[in-house]
This record gives C-alpha cells, sequence and structure tokens, in this order.
C-alpha cells in the first residue's frame, strides 16, 4: 500500500469553487509543503489527518482560489504606499475633503499629502473635484498633490511653490500648466497628450528611505491580501528602473516576507534608447529567473516610447509617430530571439493594428509559438485585429480602466462606441487568451472587486451603464478571468489560478458569497481569509486567531495608512474619522488579532456610527467591540 503524506493543513465544511469544471465544488481540502494535497469531501480529506495536522472549519462559507491582478504596478505602488492617502472608495468629496484636511493636520513639513489615483471623480456624489481654492484653504502651508487618473494633477499653492512652477516656467512637453489671466499657474496640470508632466510633478515630492520603503511594500501587500489578492504580474512603470527600484521587493523575497506571488516585466525608462536597454536585459536577465514568489515575466509594457497612446479620454486619440514600426521591431526581435515574452500598452486599434503588422512580419523569420506575448488594455481592438491576435498566438490583458473613465469615452466617443469597450465576451468567443486587472495604482483601484463588477455588472464605479447585457460576463467568467486565465500570462498555467490537487495553495474565503450576493454589494468585499502556498497571509473576524502576521506599524508615524487604511466602504470610513473609536477598542474584551483592531488588518477604530448601525456592521463580522 502506498504510502499518503500527512497533511499540514485541513480546510473542510466549505463550499469550495475549485474551476474544475468535472468537479466545480467540493467541501473540503488538505495542504502539505504549500500545494493542495488533496480537494474533496470532508470524509475522504479528513482521512488523511495525522496527529500534527491543523483542521479548520470554514463554516460552510464560500472559498474561491486566491485572485491574480493580470496588471499591477505593486513594486512602484509599494516604494509610496505608506505616502498616499487613498481616496479608492471614498462615497462622496466632502468626505474625502475631511480625511484630507485630517492628514494635512498631522503631515509635518517637508512632506507633502498626496492622493495619487484611484479614484475618479465620477464616484462622488457632487460628480466633481475639488476647486484649488478648497485645497488652499485646507493645506495653505503644506504640498498637495492630487492626481485624478492620468488625465490631471490639482496642486495647492505651497506645492507650486516647492515645484517651483511660476510665471516663467513654461509648458513642458506633452503637458500643460494652466494659467490664470495673469500668466501665473493656477494649480491644474493637465495631460496633453501624455503623462510626463504628472510623473515629472510627481517625482520632485520627497521619498521614503529604504527602510520605510520595505515597510511600506509589506503594507500595500497586505492591503492586498486583505481584498484577496495572492498573485500578480508587475508591469513595471515610468521612474522604476532595474535593478535599484527593484531592491525592496528583492530583499522581502530573500527574507521570505512577499505575501503576493509577483512575475515582473521590465519596463524601459530611456526614449530612443529602448534597444540598449533590451540589449542589456536579456544578457544579464533570464526569462522566468526567480521562484514561485519572485520571478521575471518578460518585457514591456512600454516596448518604445514611440507607440505610447495613453489613454486619457478626454483628449483626442494621439497618432503614433512614423518610425513606430522600425523602433518597435528592433525591440521585438531581441525579445524574440531570446525565447522573451512582452506585453505592450495599446489603447486603441489603430496603434494594435500597426503593432500587428510588425508582429507578423518578425514571425515570417522567427517562430513566436511558446512566448506568451499579449498586449495590455485594448479598449477600442477591432474584429480584424482580435482575429490577428488569434491566429498570431497572442493574447490580451484587459484592465477596468473604463469603470474609471467610462463617462469621459462616452462623452467623446457616444454611448455605442462604448457598448463594447473593451470587447471582452468578442475576444472570449474568437479563442483569444484573456484576463483581467487592474492598472493599478494610479489610474484605477488596486480593488479587483471593482474590476469583478465591472465584468459582470458592466457599470462604472459613478453607475452609468456602458455594457448591455451580452457583453457582460458571468460571475464564474468572471472569476476565471481572475484566477486561472492569468495563468497563461505568465506561463504558469496547471501550477496555480484552480483548487486543484498539486496546485499552489493559494484560495481566499470571501466576506460573502460572490456567486450569490446583490450585484451592487460585489464592490465592498474583503477577504475574511488569505492563504497563499498554503500560509495565512491575512485573517480577520471568525478567523482571526489564525493570522500570525508580524508587521510593524506604518512608517512614519504620520502614514494615512496608520488612519485610513486603503480602499474601504463607506462604513469603514465613517469609523476612521477621528480617534474616539481607539478608546472604545482599548476596553474592547476581543482578542488583539481581531479584524477591527488597528491598522494591521487595514482598519483604524475612529468616531462612532449610530449605535444600531455600528451594531450591525461589527456584529456582521463576528466581533462584540459594538457591545462596549
Amino acid at each position: 500500500m502506498s504510502h499518503v503524506p500527512v497533511p499540514d493543513l485541513i480546510l473542510h465544511r466549505g463550499l469550495f469553487t475549485t474551476l474544475d469544471r468535472r468537479r466545480p465544488t467540493v467541501s473540503a481540502v488538505a495542504i502539505r509543503d504549500g500545494r493542495f494535497l488533496k480537494v474533496g469531501d470532508d470524509h475522504e480529506v479528513l482521512a488523511l489527518a495525522g496527529p500534527g495536522t491543523r483542521v479548520v472549519d470554514v463554516g460552510g462559507r464560500r472559498v474561491l482560489p486566491g485572485l491574480i491582478d493580470n496588471h499591477l504596478h505593486l513594486i512602484r505602488g509599494g516604494l509610496n504606499f505608506n505616502m498616499e492617502l487613498r481616496w479608492d472608495g471614498v462615497p462622496s468629496l466632502a468626505d474625502a475633503m475631511r480625511m484630507l484636511r485630517r492628514q494635512v493636520e498631522i503631515t509635518p513639513p517637508p512632506q507633502w499629502v498626496r492622493v495619487v489615483g484611484g479614484f475618479t471623480e465620477h464616484q462622488f456624489v457632487e460628480k466633481r473635484l475639488p476647486t484649488i481654492d478648497e485645497l488652499n484653504a485646507v493645506a495653505p502651508d503644506t504640498p498637495v498633490f492630487i492626481l485624478h487618473l492620468y488625465d490631471r494633477a490639482l496642486l495647492n499653492a505651497a506645492a507650486l511653490r516647492v515645484c517651483g512652477y511660476t510665471k516663467d516656467t513654461p509648458n513642458p512637453p506633452g503637458g500643460e500648466i494652466l494659467r490664470d489671466a495673469s500668466g501665473n499657474p493656477t494649480g491644474l496640470l493637465l495631460a496633453k497628450p501624455n503623462a510626463s508632466i504628472l510623473y515629472a510633478t510627481l517625482a520632485k515630492g520627497p521619498k521614503l528611505p529604504f527602510e520605510y520603503q520595505v515597510n511600506s511594500t509589506r503594507h500595500f501587500m497586505r492591503e492586498l491580501n486583505r481584498l484577496g489578492i495572492t498573485g500578480a504580474i508587475d508591469a513595471g512603470g515610468g521612474s522604476q528602473n532595474w535593478p535599484d527600484d527593484y531592491a525592496v521587493v528583492q530583499q522581502l523575497s530573500d527574507a521570505d516576507q512577499l505575501t503576493i506571488r509577483i512575475a515582473y516585466n521590465l519596463f524601459t525608462q530611456k526614449p530612443k534608447q529602448e534597444k540598449d536597454d533590451f540589449l542589456e536585459w536579456t544578457k544579464s536577465v533570464t526569462y522566468q529567473q526567480g521562484d514561485d514568489y519572485f520571478r521575471h515575466n518578460g518585457a514591456g509594457e512600454m516596448l518604445v516610447f514611440s507607440a505610447a497612446d495613453f489613454e486619457d479620454f478626454r483628449q483626442p486619440r494621439p497618432d503614433m509617430a512614423p518610425e513606430m514600426e522600425g523602433e518597435l521591431e528592433g525591440v521585438v526581435r531581441i525579445l524574440a530571439q531570446n525565447r522573451w515574452p512582452w506585453r505592450l500598452h495599446a489603447t486603441y486599434d489603430e496603434t494594435i493594428s500597426r503593432a500587428l503588422d510588425v508582429f507578423e512580419r518578425v514571425a515570417q523569420d522567427i517562430a513566436l509559438d511558446g512566448i506568451h506575448w499579449f498586449f495590455d488594455h485594448a479598449e477600442t481592438i477591432s474584429d480584424a485585429s482580435i482575429d490577428r491576435i488569434a491566429a498570431l498566438g497572442g493574447g490580451v490583458a484587459v484592465q477596468h480602466r473604463m469603470a474609471y473613465q467610462g463617462e469621459y469615452f462616452v462623452e467623446r466617443y457616444g454611448i455605442g462606441a462604448a457598448q463594447a469597450t473593451p470587447p471582452v465576451r468578442k475576444m472570449l468567443d474568437a479563442g483569444v487568451k484573456v484576463s483581467a486587472g487592474t492598472d493599478a495604482t494610479r489610474v484605477a483601484s488596486y480593488n479587483p472587486w471593482v474590476s469583478l463588477a465591472w465584468l459582470t455588472t458592466g457599470r462604472t464605479v459613478g453607475g452609468m451603464r456602458l455594457y448591455p447585457q451580452r457583453n457582460c460576463l458571468d460571475r464564474d467568467e468572471a472569476l476565471r478571468m481572475w484566477t486561472e486565465n492569468v495563468t497563461w500570462f505568465s506561463n504558469e498555467e496547471g501550477k496555480k489560478g484552480r483548487i486543484a490537487d498539486g496546485q499552489l495553495a493559494d484560495l481566499i474565503i470571501p466576506d460573502r458569497d460572490f456567486f450569490a450576493c446583490a450585484e451592487d454589494e460585489i464592490v465592498g468585499t474583503t477577504s475574511l481569509l488569505t492563504m497563499v502556498g498554503g500560509k495565512v497571509v491575512y485573517a480577520s473576524g471568525p478567523f482571526c486567531t489564525l493570522d500570525e502576521s508580524d508587521i510593524p506599524a506604518a512608517m512614519p508615524d504620520w502614514s494615512p495608512v496608520n488612519a485610513y487604511g486603503g480602499y474601504a466602504s463607506w462604513a469603514e470610513q465613517q469609523l476612521r474619522m477621528d480617534g474616539a473609536e481607539r478608546r472604545r477598542q482599548a476596553a474592547c474584551g476581543c482578542a488583539s488579532g481581531c479584524s477591527v483592531h488597528g491598522h494591521d488588518h487595514g482598519r483604524s477604530h475612529a468616531a462612532p456610527l449610530p449605535v444600531d448601525d455600528f451594531k450591525s456592521f461589527w456584529g456582521a463580522l463576528g466581533c462584540a467591540c459594538w457591545a462596549v
């Protein structure tokens, strides 16, 4: 009789969505050495338990494979997360400005208060951004920088001063400094036609010391774990230089402190010198070097600057330069010869079709079979381009940018054009490899549930219905877009993305049943338990005692993370408005690991709600804090 290994951990009495069409639901899993040892019913899995096996009763809750973001600027975002006040999910401008005012009060000079993307004015009930006068009233002396998508930035007078923007400052290439009648900068910067002015201005602000960046990255990963993210493909980013800006995540990897599996792409930083970058990198970096937590994934999303069509739908579609094809071909040939996959930022079909001309020409000389190359975004991709991608064996990674910019797209191109932007359903039906992600942290929120809601309802975060039902996905399809589908894009098919024997044990227990909750409740989903490689990386509510995380408080002590955490529901924002609830916490009899305690779980107590609402909110999480 063959020896059956004894599992380290068993989860049972659950509703596990496996994504295996032959056995879509099971009640138990056994985990050993970071992988699923056995997936089945309670009887067959519990029979494997040994004296040292930890057994956890899931209590009938839905369990899903861990979510994987196909396009996340995690590495860059982690370096800055602790410095950023997040307006992701805040429902009104009034609430956002209260948060800003309180952050200004505790931010010491010469630091800035930064709101760097992840929101849209359309999510606010007021349907507008703050005025410059409102920013100056809240922060007369502290520099404030607010990035709205990649279309504009708002700077108060103090920020203009420290950035050195004056009447004599010329407009930089690709950007506009708005001025008053006397020629003085007003504080509004416009990306016309690209975001270089926004990048450059943000780069003028103070940076965190290295040890603070390590802390910041850990807090960002924990926030992602709180939302059910267990893996991501990092798409590089502007001002993210290899290898210097990867030192933090490399240190965390070496110390076994990564709680997100990261596959990273290398993003060129040098206009007109892109070919030199990739010649150097293909000699020094081996495709897929690393391990299951931190590994190389190829090139992009920037391959050449002449092919970058930024997605500001408030501006006319940019025409790519005539030298695009020649420059792109030079880079793609290097990548194909070295068997490096690539990803290419491409918003418009006009860019995609020209890039496909290049890819097809390279394919005549170098076989692309087995190279998992793909386009990012592809909002206006045509039927012809979809067919060409399918024929060439490529893929399309879509993100929920239209959930944040859909209103602007409709304003310029009309609701008819928006009904299949991007045409996710059509691409799937054509057999193209398609997966989903966020493109966070600047042009959209990192919250995966916003994407899942957008894919299934067709609505923007502002409530506009973009897509008819025929162009939406059902919830099973949407979940696959965030799990098993993503694995092709990192060449990890069969290794993760499902709850299946032998796959990496990455799973989440959401706080509501994704398949049964109302569609307007999807966005508010968080995780009660997140596991990566069989290790609990986040736990709250009924599972709080399982959480063994040891992340110190966010550094520096004035970090917005300590007061507000990250993406949050309105109820949580209410709880964070001041420190009164911290006194309630001190008297609470719950375990110190409870989900309602402190920044360590992405939450901090603050001003109490009315008693009935407070009781209802925390009572639903299984906490008795409301009774104090």
